[in-house]
């Protein structure tokens, strides 16, 4: 008889142990956020409240030639890495000339040379913008792209204020796209 619970008992934990949890590595594109007001997360003023977070994920230039090559010109690309980055408004705001109704949308862009065309889509939860959808686009705006003075190694996201509201600037390797919100 305790032959037998023994041998049970081996089995059970052999059985869960089949079963036990694993982790997948870790992603080479960490995941980020970023508000407006900038760093409101961590520098919230009393009843402050958030106009602006966008969560994406930045991927690095890692020795490669990025802008042209890697995010090749005239497609669609998903604003970082991974999965389409996310923009949520927490009221209605002019983006980039256009106004756009509070909620969470997709962001996507075609980058040009001179000149970046800024997307707004209402499909979530994707990886990457395989299965992007134009019919699905609530905005579409325009942006001039510009050289950065030095390289960014990582894609970044980050807002600034300005006099009208503020502005949303994204760089990666030697190029600066900026896009004004005004709320």
């Amino acid at each position: 008889m305790k032959k037998a619970i023994l041998l049970s008992s081996l089995l059970f934990i052999g059985a869960l142990s089949a079963h036990a949890q694993t982790f997948r590595g870790l992603d080479k594109s960490p995941a980020d956020i970023a508000y407006y007001p900038d760093n409101f997360a961590h520098d919230r003023k009393g009843d402050e409240k958030a106009l602006v977070k966008v969560t994406y994920s930045r991927p690095a230039k890692n020795n490669r030639e990025v802008i042209g090559k890697l995010v090749p010109f005239g497609k669609v690309w998903r604003m970082g890495a991974d999965e389409a980055p996310e923009i949520k408004f927490y009221q209605d705001a002019t983006f980039g000339g256009t106004k756009v109704k509070a909620g969470v949308y997709s962001l996507f862009a075609i980058p040009g040379e001179t000149e970046w065309t800024i997307i707004l889509n209402k499909d979530l939860d994707f990886w990457g913008a395989y299965k992007y959808k134009e019919e699905n686009d609530v905005l579409r705006v325009k942006a001039p792209a510009k050289k950065s003075d030095t390289t960014i190694e990582n894609f970044s996201l980050q807002f600034a204020k300005e006099a009208a509201g503020a502005v949303m600037n994204f760089g990666w390797e030697n190029t600066i796209v900026s896009v004004p919100i005004t709320f």
